[in-house]
């Protein structure tokens, strides 16, 4: 993957990320283009990962083999259109990682020959510690799919799914996931100043806690289910809290809640009339 030549129209965080993964898994500066709006942003990409960068999308799509689609979902119908004929012709592989937007619209948008790889990355890929899942047409050759594999691999994991409906249900669990986090941390944090720690423990504590709880998950062979067993002792203060959670319904909320968000992707991804 070292010698191809990967492109990114929009230099935000995200494809910030992305290339300072890539540049050290190995992969040459001198390989990596970037377009954006922003010259300030372009500037701050050369300096500081010392690659190649244009205002012209033109320009960087006819540099690469690989296009990666880093723009707001809102303007990526604009960018591809105005992008089609140079990637028609270049024959560049798409890999897309706009939240909510289709392979169908990137297909009417880009030409039906176009190979499209359509990506749900989440944040944590801004600190390499992220999780993608990809889904790829019928136009992505094999050497292909490795290629946009490793790509998002640079920022964490990466996985395929089979039908790119399963995308819905991935921005439910790991894309909107991160937050569900934050949230029950934060309500840890609030309720441990009220039993009386300072806010700065209570939030190292909580911050530590939940590495390390996230770090044991992934180094047992033992589900989640089987780990807090055996952290929770019968009749004990572990016990006490996990019953309180299960009386108020905590299993439910969460199906509850990733049906809601898996149902509201759905409806974004649905073209506007």
């Amino acid at each position: 993957m070292n010698t191809q030549k990967i492109g990114f129209i929009g230099g935000g965080n995200m494809a910030s990320s992305l290339i300072s993964g890539l540049i050290a898994s190995g992969h040459s500066p001198e390989h990596l283009w970037v377009s954006d709006i922003n010259a300030e942003t372009l500037k701050a990409l050369a300096e500081n990962l010392k690659v190649n960068t244009s205002v012209s999308n033109d320009t960087i799509i006819n540099e690469v083999d690989v296009v990666v689609f880093a723009v707001k979902p809102q303007t990526l119908s604009d960018v591809a259109k105005s992008a089609a004929a140079v990637i028609k012709e270049k024959k560049a592989l798409i890999v897309s990682i706009a939240a909510g937007i289709s392979q169908q619209s990137l297909t009417d948008w880009l030409g039906a020959d176009a190979a499209i790889v359509r990506c749900m990355p989440n944040t944590p890929a801004l600190v390499l510690t992220g999780a993608t899942a990809l889904h790829a047409n019928a136009k992505v050759s094999a050497e292909q799919r490795s290629l946009a594999e490793n790509i998002m691999r640079s920022v964490g994991i990466a996985l395929w799914v089979k039908e790119e409906s399963d995308l819905d249900a991935v921005t439910a669990v790991s894309g909107s996931g991160p937050a569900y986090f934050f949230l029950l941390m934060e309500a840890m944090e609030k309720a441990a100043v009220e039993l009386g720690l300072t806010q700065d423990t209570a939030s190292l504590l909580v911050q530590q806690t939940a590495l390390g709880a996230a770090k044991i998950a992934l180094e047992s062979s033992e589900s989640p289910e089987q780990l807090r067993k055996r952290v929770t002792s019968p009749g004990g203060t572990t016990q006490q809290a996990i019953s309180t959670f299960e009386q108020g319904g905590f299993t439910e909320l969460v199906s509850k809640a990733l049906h809601a968000a898996r149902d509201r992707s759905i409806e974004m991804s649905k073209p506007s009339e």
